[in-house]
C-alpha cells in the first residue's frame, strides 16, 4: 500500500491553472467518514483583465462563486464536488462548469512525519470561462504543524484533455500556505498561488501567474470553516486584487 501511494504521489511531476473559482491551499487531512461539508467559495476581481482573450471572457469585475460538497467516504478518502458559477454586469449570471475530486491520505498508521494526500480533480469549464474545457488537476499535498506555526505545500500540475489549443503539456502551478495561530480562535498568514507554464518550457516571469493572499482562517470550530483573504497580483498577467470569501458548514450524519 504504501509503495501504490508513493507512486501516486510521484506521478503528477511526470504527469491549467487554478481558476479564480476555487482560491484556496489545500491540508492534507481529509473529510472525515459519515460526515460532509458544504462550502461556498466566493471572490471578486476588483482589478482584473479587461479584454477578452482567446475567446474567454475577462475577469475584471467577475464576481466568481463556487459550491463545493465533499462527503468522506472512508478514513483516508473522500470525495468532492463542484459547481462552478460566474457574475459580471456585461455578460450576466453563468453556470461555468462542474469537476469531481476523489482524494486520498497517507493514513497516520505510516507515522510519516508529514501529512500527504493527493487529490485527482477532473470536469468540465465552458469555453467562454476556460481555455480547457476539459481538464484534469493533479494535486499532491504536503502539510506539517509545528505548534502555532502551520504550513502546507501543493505542488499542484494541470492538465489540459481538451484545450483552444490542443496542448495538453502539465502545467506546473505550486500554491503555498503558511499560517500563526495568532488568537485562540483565529489564524493569520500567508497563501501564495502561481502557474509558471508547461513543464517543458516555463513562461517568462512577466507572463507567469504569481499572486499572494493575506489571509485569515478560523479555528476550533467542528461545524463551521471560514477563510478570507485579500489577494495581490504580482506580474503583469496576474489578476491585481481580489478579495475572497470561504465559508463552510460541516456536518456528521453519524455520531458515536
Amino acid at each position: 500500500m504504501k509503495k501504490i501511494f508513493g507512486l501516486l504521489f510521484i506521478l503528477p511531476f511526470f504527469a491549467t491553472a487554478q481558476e479564480n473559482y476555487e482560491i484556496q491551499v489545500y491540508g492534507s487531512q481529509t473529510q472525515q467518514p459519515g460526515s460532509t461539508i458544504f462550502e461556498l467559495h466566493s471572490n471578486f476581481t476588483f482589478n482584473g483583465e479587461k479584454e477578452i482573450i482567446k475567446g474567454v471572457r475577462p475577469s475584471y469585475h467577475a464576481l466568481h462563486e463556487t459550491v463545493e460538497i465533499t462527503h468522506g467516504i472512508s478514513q483516508n478518502f473522500e470525495l468532492g464536488f463542484y459547481l462552478f458559477t460566474n457574475y459580471t454586469a456585461k455578460y450576466g449570471y453563468s453556470i461555468v462548469g462542474t469537476h469531481i475530486r476523489p482524494r486520498v491520505m497517507a493514513p497516520s498508521s505510516w507515522r510519516w512525519p508529514v501529512g500527504v494526500s493527493l487529490s485527482a480533480e477532473v470536469g468540465y469549464q465552458r469555453p467562454q470561462y476556460a481555455g480547457e474545457t476539459w481538464s484534469l488537476e493533479l494535486r499532491p499535498i504536503v502539510d506539517k504543524q509545528w505548534n502555532n506555526f502551520y504550513l502546507s505545500f501543493n505542488p499542484t500540475f494541470g492538465v489540459a484533455i481538451a484545450s483552444a489549443d490542443n496542448n495538453h503539456v502539465p502545467v506546473f502551478e505550486p500554491n503555498v500556505k503558511a499560517s500563526y495561530n495568532a488568537f485562540r480562535n483565529f489564524s493569520l498568514g500567508v497563501e501564495y498561488y502561481g502557474q509558471m507554464g508547461a513543464i517543458n518550457a516555463f513562461e517568462t516571469l512577466a507572463a507567469q501567474n504569481h499572486a499572494v493572499f493575506l489571509a485569515a482562517d478560523m479555528l476550533n470550530n467542528p461545524a463551521w470553516e471560514l477563510n478570507a483573504g485579500a489577494g495581490f497580483g504580482l506580474t503583469p498577467a496576474t489578476d491585481g486584487f481580489i478579495f475572497k470569501v470561504l465559508v463552510g458548514r460541516r456536518i456528521f450524519w453519524k455520531r458515536k
